[in-house]
Parts: C-alpha cells; structure tokens; sequence
C-alpha cells in the first residue's frame, strides 16, 4: 500500500510539473500578446518574475531556512554567477520579446534547435568533443526544424530571430555554468539557483528596460493589473518548486518523458486558446523529425553516462542510478527554458524554457526550455 501511495504521488508531481510548464508558456504569452491582455513590455514581464523570485527565495533560504545556502564567495559570484546571470537575463528576455511575433506552437518547434545550440557552443568551449553520431543527430533535428519553420504559416522573421538568439544565449548559459561553477564544485538547486542569479538578472535587465521599454510604458496607456502580475510571477515561481520536487522523486528518463508529453500538449493547447496558432502538416512532420533527433541526442548522452559510471557502481537500484544520471545532466544539482524557471546546468541543457530558466537541463525534452515564462520565464 506504501508503494503504490508514494507512486500516486510521483505521479501527481509530474502532473503538476507539466500543467505548471504549459500554463505558464501560456499565461506569458496571454500577458504579452497584442491581442488579448496588451502588454507588450516582456522586459518588465521578466523583471517582475525576477524580483518576485528573489524576495521569495531569500525567504526561504534566510529566514525559513527550507534549504541550505551554499559557500559563496566574491570571487565566484564575480567571476561566475555574474557572467551567467547576464546570459539568462539574455535569454528570458529574448525568449519572452517571441511570444508577439509568433505562436507558442512554433516557439516549441524552435526550441528543439536547444541541444543543437548547446553542443555547438560546448564543443567551441572545449566541455565536448565532436562526434560523428552527435554530429549526424544535431544534422537531423536542423533539418526538422528548417521543415517545421518551412510550413509555418504565420512565419515572422523577427520572432524567429529573437527565439533563436534566445536559445543561443542560453546555451551559452549552460556550457558557462558548467565550465565556471562545476569546476569550483558549487552545487545549486532550483531554489538557490533562483536566490543567487535572480536578483543579479533583475538588474542586468535594468538597463535595456529602461533605455527600450520606460519610454514607451510612459506615453503608453497600459492596464496593470496586479492580481494577474502577482498571479503570473507565483506560477513562474511554483513551476520552479515543482521541479524541485520532481527531481526528487523520479529519475533522468521519467522527466524526460514528461517533458515530452508536455511539448506535444502545449503545441495542441496553444491552438485552441490561441485560435490564431495554426498548425500545418509541415509543422508536424518537421517537429518529429526534430524530435526524433532529439530523442537519440538524448539516449547517446545517457548511454555516454552510463559507461562513465559503470565501473564505480556496484550495485545500486534502478532509481540511484536514475538520480545519479540527473545529476550529472545538471552539474549545478539544480531543470525549459524559454521558459524561465530554474539555472539548471548541463553540457546539453535544456531550454530556455521561458516558463522556467532555471530549470535543469537533464528535464527538458530537448535536453535543456523551459524556461521558465517571461519572468522565471522562459524560464
């Protein structure tokens, strides 16, 4: 009986994890779209995200304590959490400025590019070798996504520029974690993740807030409504929590089949609140082709890590080696991306899911997005 209520539970955490993921993608983009609520300012969208990330975490790492802080020194946050905040504050913002220019259905389909990205930028940054068989899949999901891009029927270039500029800057978020916090050996969940880089991003996102958007939001008539802004940040916020609590209880292969799913429902419900999205046959074919590559990408990465554990492993269960697999897809032990929820850091991370950032990479369907919406936003 134990077993099968600690299965239930598992079960309802992913559950949560992907409705979290896909509301929040779908509430920024309600928030930011020119035709529904009319706010077309993703920068303050994503500040507002940060700040409320920031005062909740401090909270909870300070005052109750529910997790640990972490040995940081000037040193590391100068050299390391700076440098990474710029690029994930680059990366929601890019992420977010998407959501008015294309649908939430193609910025899916585009963010399969993700691991594509992020092994170009890891074997520039020397963290991966160039490999034939990476090499071929990366090949297979460019392809997918030139097809799917090809059948787009609303295709715009300047959203598909700010996606793809999005996705490159958060790849660089990844490989420059792993390079300049894994190799110092500071570990960061999606909480502390959050306490650390938040506040850091918040004002990196300062300047082009104030230089692009204070203008117009000046001679602008705008409706802020702080109940759907509170309301917004809280479920960016909970998305971060979910994976937290997800990543404790399943392994490397079960999220990754959870981020899946939670792609496919995203692309068909964003079609339906959003009768606008179209969706082509083109699309279709393309993103599985992308996907498929993905899907490979995904099992040559987790085959490379089982035979780098084999000799240590004894013989642990299923469920350690699930774990220890996570961990090694998220060296800052942190998971979406453009939607921005949690820092989470791996060599062929995930997303930007702009609904979590923070989001550990090893989640992510595309090995990555998240992140986290617009404030933890795309992720």
């Amino acid at each position: 009986m134990m077993i099968s209520r600690q299965l239930l539970l598992t079960y309802l955490y992913l559950l949560i994890y992907i409705c979290l993921s896909s509301g929040v993608i779908l509430f920024n983009k309600w928030v930011l779209s020119p035709k529904y609520f009319k706010f077309p300012f993703p920068i303050t969208l994503t500040m507002i995200h940060m700040a409320f990330s920031g005062v909740v975490t401090f909270f909870l790492v300070r005052v109750f304590k529910v997790v640990p802080p972490v040995k940081m020194t000037f040193q590391i946050y100068a050299t390391s959490v700076i440098p990474i905040s710029a690029f994930f504050a680059s990366s929601l913002w890019f992420g977010n400025t998407a959501y008015l220019y294309i649908s939430v259905a193609f910025i899916q389909m585009l963010k399969a590019l993700m691991p594509v990205a992020t092994f170009i930028m890891a074997v520039l940054c020397g963290t991966d070798k160039l490999r034939r068989d990476l090499f071929l899949n990366m090949l297979l999901v460019s392809v997918g996504v030139v097809v799917s891009s090809y059948g787009e029927i609303h295709f715009n270039v300047i959203g598909t520029l700010y996606q793809v500029t999005g996705i490159v800057a958060e790849a660089l978020r990844l490989v420059l974690t792993q390079v300049l916090l894994q190799k110092k050996g500071l570990t960061l969940n999606p909480i502390t993740s959050l306490y650390y880089i938040a506040p850091c991003s918040f004002i990196f996102l300062f300047v082009p807030w104030y230089l692009l958007e204070k203008p117009e939001m000046d001679i602008s008539p705008i409706q802020f409504n702080y109940w759907i802004f509170f309301s917004n940040a809280l479920s960016a916020f909970a998305l971060n929590i979910s994976i937290f609590l997800v990543i404790g209880r399943t392994g490397a292969v079960t999220i990754r089949v959870a981020g899946v799913l939670k792609d496919w429902i995203l692309i068909a419900l964003s079609t339906i609140i959003f009768p606008e999205s179209t969706i082509t046959s083109l699309n279709i074919i393309g993103y599985a082709v992308a996907l498929s590559g993905v899907v490979m990408y995904n099992y040559l990465k987790m085959k490379d890590v089982r035979a780098s554990q084999l000799p240590a492993d004894s013989t642990p269960d299923r469920a350690t080696k699930d774990k220890k697999i996570l961990n090694a897809y998220k060296p800052d032990g942190s998971l979406d991306s453009n939607d921005e929820t949690v820092v989470g850091l791996a060599s062929e991370a995930a997303v930007v899911d702009e609904e979590a950032p923070l989001i550990p990479s090893s989640r992510l369907s595309y090995v990555t997005r998240t992140q986290t919406g617009g404030g933890l936003n795309n992720r």
